[in-house]
């Protein structure tokens, strides 16, 4: 004879968790009213949500013309300022003089090239070294072999793994006589 298998839950907790969905779905009554005004708010949100995204992306580029005109202006202030100050005498004398290095008749202009301070100038140098060198290698032919060797070269790529290595490992060095 053979022992039923143990309850796992009580029948009480399995009774208590189910939900008559006849009686709950019984219990919601739809009026063709209500379901005409659930269409129509379907129907408003499918309409509306592109006309939002609308909005705010003309929203959007108003603000940057907006700040795009206000630059221009500010650029225009500043050119208009400009204007005003080369229409003074003084102004276009003290430009010519800085600029252009003119000069009133009978005037003697000194131009003075290192004006730099002390401080300002770089110390020379002491030298590197005070044997000269010669290298063994010719850097000529080293520069030609490692561009030669850089085009020759092939492309690195990652081994795939699961795939064995198709170059053959030597199994034994040549003997030697």
């Amino acid at each position: 004879m053979t022992n039923p298998a143990p309850r796992s839950r009580s029948p009480r907790s399995r009774s208590a968790r189910r939900v008559d969905v006849r009686g709950w779905l019984g219990g919601i009554r739809l009026s063709g009213f209500m379901v005409i005004m659930l269409g129509l708010v379907v129907l408003a949100a499918f309409v509306l949500v592109p006309t939002v995204g609308t909005y705010l992306e003309q929203r959007q580029r108003i603000a940057a013309l907006e700040q795009a005109v206000q630059v221009t202006e500010d650029e225009i202030a500043a050119l208009e300022t400009e204007k005003d100050r080369w229409q003074d005498p003084a102004y276009i004398t003290t430009q010519a003089r800085e600029r252009l290095y003119y000069v009133r008749p009978g005037e003697v202009v000194y131009l003075v090239d290192d004006d730099l301070p002390e401080s300002a100038i770089p110390a020379e140098q002491a030298p590197v070294s005070d044997e000269v060198v010669q290298t063994t290698t010719d850097w000529m032919s080293q520069l030609v072999r490692s561009i030669t060797a850089a085009g020759l070269a092939k492309t690195a790529a990652l081994p795939v793994i699961g795939v064995p290595d198709p170059t053959p490992e030597p199994t034994e060095p040549p003997a030697t006589p």
